[in-house]
């Protein structure tokens, strides 16, 4: 079942993210065949990381929670809000 985890920063915390960014992309590959899509989300104006959108493939609601609650940006306070919605592929149709 796939999961979408959406992620909006707290105002002011890009240096919390990169300070964070080495160790939540190894946790983002330690779920290895999991892992669907991530990234971060931009602001319009300039390009800034504000944000991060991971799918995963995950079995229960409580798997995606567990991964939010450890991901380092979490640990760090990086987010203001996290929500988690389970998501159907549609297209492209593989």
């Amino acid at each position: 079942m796939l999961f979408v985890v959406k992620c909006v920063d707290k105002a002011d915390y890009l240096q919390v993210r990169l300070d964070n960014r080495p160790a939540h992309v190894e946790y983002l590959k330690s779920y290895g065949d999991k892992l669907f899509a991530a990234g971060p989300t931009l602001s319009d104006e300039d390009d800034q990381m504000n944000g991060s959108v991971v799918i995963l493939d995950l079995d229960t609601r409580a798997e995606a929670e567990d991964f939010c609650a450890n991901d380092p940006y979490a640990k760090a306070g990086l987010f203001e809000s996290v929500t988690i919605s389970k998501w159907k592929k549609v297209l492209p149709a593989e």
